[in-house]
């Protein structure tokens, strides 16, 4: 836990009382502040008071008597209107802060050298932030791997010198965080996302370049127009600004050329790791998560000799481009965190003969983006409330099944590419939709179709078939 002693004494609200808020306000209680935690959701509460954390009605308490308001990172601050404890503490000139700025105020009191690594993107930000994790436990440091990832930030061990944390942290949590300051800030790409948090494209890229302003040194890929402005920017204000590329040569930054991974400087350019040949990296888009990576580690002082010993050994995410299991050679993928268009695009690209699994509660836009990607798809099974619509997309180019359930698009779809010869067709579950018509979140949906295809006869999961 990091204790947040930096509000010994005052008083402070919660609001939000999933992991990360819970975990704040056992943060701010060890750190001497006075708490008082609520959220909308009454099972919420009660199961926060059974916990044993001070609740309080914020609707009826005195405002002016807290220093900050937590603010949980889903609720929101701005758009598509303040939630109601927003506009409580601004009229009582109250801060609103984050997890991620009472770590930030943290690590400036005790130790501001410690290297803090904070990752952001529209896609590919938990990949890349368990990746530079993953490869510095490979190499024997003291690492601590959280914020948007998974475990919350304040619930990480403290800042500590020779201790790297190594950070994802999402627009909301961007938003929250005023002195964001991190070691190394790597800023992946930007495509239209979360528009409804944060009411335009100008203002959600706006948030994203905050991150790479405030870092030491900024990674920013410059494969889309928002991150070549961005890095373009930086430079013009004299920032430290590393560029990585995953499509073409840059002569100052880093960029992948065929399997490897290349470092362009003075006129010349060195090899400084070898993808090729790992699973969990495939496709144009994990080769833009790898470039950035390997030039934070190298910032850090990690060398290549390091690093290649890790990004070799990396398995990945789960329900990202999970390599789920056999058949044969039919391969088994779940990429259940595929929840829009845009990432759907970075699996459907990884692959050249694909039996898709697509469908939820679809997103605006659908899948019509999608269609220079609709040669590689031998068919698609469609699932959820978008199955018709998806359908409707789909048909005139590819076949379809109105499979309904994901178990039975799963059945249908293995025994198809069974009867597949080319070298290796592909299962893949890449939804391009958000999973809250049939399941509670896309972990929930990755976890089923695992199960779905573990349990068909002559399927060896990944670790029996290495």
């Amino acid at each position: 836990m990091v204790p947040a002693n930096s509000f010994d004494g005052q008083r402070v609200a919660v609001f939000g009382l999933g992991g990360s808020g819970r975990a704040t306000a056992a943060a701010m209680i060890a750190g001497g502040a006075d708490v008082a935690v609520w959220d909308d959701n009454a099972d919420a509460v009660a199961n926060a008071g059974a916990a044993g954390l001070p609740v309080a009605d914020l609707s009826t308490v005195d405002w002016d008597s807290f220093a900050a308001l937590m603010l949980a990172p889903g609720v929101p601050l701005t758009h598509p209107a303040p939630h109601w404890t927003v506009v409580r503490a601004e009229a009582a000139g109250v801060e609103v802060i984050g997890d991620i700025e009472v770590f930030c105020r943290e690590r400036r009191r005790t130790a501001p050298d410690a290297p803090f690594v904070a990752v952001t993107g529209t896609n590919g930000k938990s990949t890349t932030t368990a990746l530079i994790g993953h490869v510095l436990r490979t190499a024997g440091r003291d690492t601590q791997v959280g914020g948007n990832i998974g475990t919350p930030i304040l619930a990480l061990d403290p800042p500590a010198m020779g201790r790297f944390h190594v950070v994802e942290v999402s627009s909301y949590q961007i938003d929250l965080t005023p002195s964001l300051d991190p070691s190394v800030g790597i800023l992946l790409n930007i495509t239209p996302d979360h528009l409804d948090r944060h009411g335009t494209f100008e203002r959600y890229a706006s948030i994203k370049e905050r991150l790479a302003a405030a870092a030491g040194i900024a990674v920013i890929g410059v494969d889309d127009r928002p991150g070549q402005a961005i890095a373009d920017r930086l430079d013009q204000t004299g920032r430290d600004v590393i560029r990585i590329s995953a499509r073409r040569p840059l002569a100052d930054g880093y960029y992948v050329d065929g399997l490897s991974l290349l470092h362009g400087e003075g006129g010349g350019s060195n090899e400084v790791a070898l993808l090729g040949g790992i699973p969990s990296l495939r496709g144009v888009h994990n080769m833009e998560n790898a470039a950035a990576a390997v030039a934070a580690l190298r910032s850090l002082g990690l060398g290549n000799a390091e690093i290649q010993r890790g990004i070799t050994s990396f398995h990945g995410l789960r329900h990202r481009m999970e390599e789920v299991g056999r058949l044969g050679r039919v391969l088994f993928v779940n990429d259940s965190k595929a929840t829009n268009a845009d990432s759907a695009a970075k699996a459907l690209a990884s692959f050249d003969r694909v039996y898709w699994i697509a469908g939820g509660r679809a997103k605006e836009g659908g899948i019509a983006s999608l269609a220079p990607y609709f040669p590689r798809v031998v068919k698609a099974y469609l699932i959820g409330e978008a199955m018709d619509g998806f359908a409707r997309t789909l048909a005139p180019a590819i076949k379809v099944e109105r499979s309904g359930t994901l178990a039975a698009a799963v059945e249908k779809a293995a025994h198809d590419a069974a009867m597949d010869n080319t070298a290796e067709p592909v299962v893949l579950l890449s939804p391009a939709c958000a999973s809250f018509d049939q399941f509670p979140n896309f972990e929930r949906r990755g976890d089923a179709f695992r199960s779905a295809a573990l349990s068909i006869d002559g399927v060896k999961s990944r670790q029996e078939a290495a």
